[in-house]
């Protein structure tokens, strides 16, 4: 199986993304690779007695990986210290290694003067082709998966989750619950929602997965899909981006920053392939 990649700028919410991707690592039989790039305009300070950035960074993945081997058995914790731009370096080591997933906190409270997972999450989950699990500081999620969130809008890309979702569920034999959200009175915008949820759970039934399918009429998507999650004790909500592209810049959708801002629980956010054949191109 695939490693799976761990953003780690030795905080708290870094920590806790190493523990989440222990268990999926755990399920899957991956290996676990902890990635820190150092940028030399974030190293003003550091408050570890070591002076050089790079000595601090690499005793301290190095006691991170002899923390956590023990729970892998077979397989590796790994560490790599990368040089560069933060997220387009976790980016490339996924893909270079074609990773399986990175794994990455949204608030950072590092050692170090700027906090570099807190700015970056975002751009690592535009740039990168592979999934991203986010967690927010302070979220400590149970690490047995039993139900998975997907909810189904009327995008086209939103039924690409499904395979994604489905082999995180089969990972740990969970239920997945799709959650079809109309924010439409149109009778003929709705049918279409439902077509494309029961065409989800189609694939799921096919793939022996558990799974719930319900609906819901909604003014802002996020708030549903949150509030579903609560009732039921979710444990990860699976979304598309919903991606837009500039010249500049690339700007998550709003639902989809809302719901990686708000989520109480770790949110998987995958890129639709249309868009990612623009951005390669």
């Amino acid at each position: 199986m695939k490693d799976i990649i761990v953003a780690v700028d030795f905080s708290e919410c870094s920590i806790n993304a190493i523990e989440h991707a222990i268990s999926i690592a755990q399920k899957a039989k991956s290996n676990v690779k902890l990635v820190h790039v150092y940028n030399e305009s974030l190293y003003h300070k550091t408050i570890y007695k070591y002076t050089d950035p790079i000595d601090e960074a690499t005793k301290l993945l190095e006691e991170l990986a002899i923390r956590y081997q023990p729970l892998l058995g077979d397989n590796q914790v790994t560490y790599k210290i990368r040089e560069g731009k933060i997220y387009k370096e976790i980016v490339e080591e996924a893909r270079e290694t074609k990773a399986m997933i990175i794994i990455v906190g949204t608030h950072g409270t590092s050692g170090f003067e700027e906090l570099w997972i807190g700015s970056n999450a975002y751009r690592i989950i535009c740039a990168a082709t592979c999934p991203v699990i986010t967690l927010r500081e302070g979220i400590r999620p149970e690490r047995d998966l039993r139900r998975i969130i997907m909810p189904i809008d009327s995008t086209l890309a939103s039924r690409q989750k499904t395979p994604h979702a489905t082999t995180i569920a089969r990972l740990f034999g969970a239920e997945i619950h799709v959650l079809a959200l109309f924010q439409s009175n149109i009778k003929d915008a709705q049918r279409m929602v439902l077509d494309y949820a029961k065409q989800a759970c189609e694939y799921l039934e096919k793939n022996h997965v558990n799974f719930v399918m319900t609906s819901r009429r909604c003014k802002n998507p996020t708030e549903a899909t949150i509030e579903y999650a609560t009732k039921v004790d979710a444990n990860l909500i699976v979304i598309m981006t919903e991606q837009s592209a500039s010249a500049l810049n690339l700007f998550l959708g709003a639902y989809a920053q809302q719901m990686i801002h708000r989520s109480p629980l770790p949110v998987m956010s995958i890129q639709p392939k249309e868009l990612l054949r623009v951005l390669t191109r």
